[in-house]
């Protein structure tokens, strides 16, 4: 049969047991993935970016970064403050607790991905990340058109 063997549905399959099998790891720490996602971001970025880039990092409406967001502070991971050049400009920072679980999350990441490619060979890992590089890129263009 082949849809069972179309790519579509075989990405699909395995980007949904990445997403549960990396919200089974993070829920020890009280977070969402997506949580740890802009943590990361924030990390990777110095602890700090205004909202609007954090916003398109996630690829989502503002109104749905800002629930993100406002979890995240209630959770005291985050803090929001006025761009001091700007007053309609909002910065997003680390807090040190969101600092501290930063390490733990990328542990769990990791783990996750130590699982996806257990029993490939670096070679075969490199391949594979290139391969679908080239997928992404090709779905972004065909988007583009």
């Amino acid at each position: 049969m082949f849809y069972a063997n179309a790519l579509g549905p075989m990405l699909g399959r395995c980007a949904h047991l990445v997403r549960s099998g990396m919200e089974a790891r993070l829920s020890r720490y009280e977070v969402t993935s997506v949580q740890t996602h802009v943590l990361l971001y924030l990390f990777r970025h110095g602890g700090q970016a205004p909202q609007c880039q954090v916003t398109d990092f996630l690829k989502v409406k503002p109104s749905t970064a800002n629930g993100i967001l406002d979890r995240m502070a209630e959770k005291e991971l985050v803090v929001r403050s006025v761009s001091g050049s700007d007053a309609r400009r909002r910065l997003i920072t680390l807090t040190d607790k969101g600092r501290q679980q930063q390490a733990l999350f990328e542990r769990s990441f990791r783990e996750s991905e130590a699982a996806m490619v257990r029993g490939f060979t670096p070679q075969e890992t490199e391949q594979f990340r290139d391969l679908l590089g080239r997928i992404i890129r090709n779905l972004e263009e065909d988007q583009a058109t």
